[in-house]
């Protein structure tokens, strides 16, 4: 057992739709949530794409707003490779991952090693080195970390809904 707590808060939350621009419009227009920045992440955005630990090219649209303090993601799978269009082809949309913070990635990482679960998915955009880890039998979810370069910043979306 963990003397500490392998997760220190929740950073994201997010979904997998049939339709990112539909969905985010939907929870703008219906529920005043938003705004939206919108993003596409392919090869030409993301390097070191990973899916159970092979190097696999991918791409999906998603979406991201702060509800409260906490990001919700929006994402749509752009091809059938990536978690994300597995997770909609047996489940259908819905509730996907869980991004938590960590005091230390590498840790968070070796203690996931030590149980035999899988790294799932990852790569690293912008800066931002983003890992899928299979808890999905301990936690009923699957859980993501991130680990930032030290001046991480946000990059200018390619789209905002809605527009400002």
């Amino acid at each position: 057992m963990s003397k500490k707590p392998v997760y220190t808060n929740i950073l994201q939350i997010a979904v997998v739709v049939k339709d990112c621009d539909a969905t985010v419009k939907k929870y703008a227009d219906d529920y005043g949530i938003g705004p939206w920045s919108i993003y596409e992440f392919n090869p030409n955005t993301v390097s070191d794409m990973i899916i159970e630990g092979k190097p696999v090219e991918y791409a999906m649209r998603l979406a991201l707003a702060d509800i409260g303090g906490v990001q919700w993601e929006i994402i749509e799978p752009k091809d059938d490779k990536s978690i994300y269009a597995s997770f909609l082809k047996e489940h259908g949309e819905g509730l996907h991952h869980v991004a938590f913070g960590t005091e230390n990635y590498e840790e968070t990482v070796k203690f996931y090693q030590e149980k035999g679960r899988p790294i799932l998915q990852g790569g690293t955009w912008e800066g931002l080195t983003y890992t899928y880890l299979d808890s999905r039998k301990d936690l009923g979810v699957i859980a993501e970390i991130y680990k930032l370069v030290p001046d991480f910043a946000w990059p200018k979306p390619e789209a905002v809904y809605p527009s400002e």
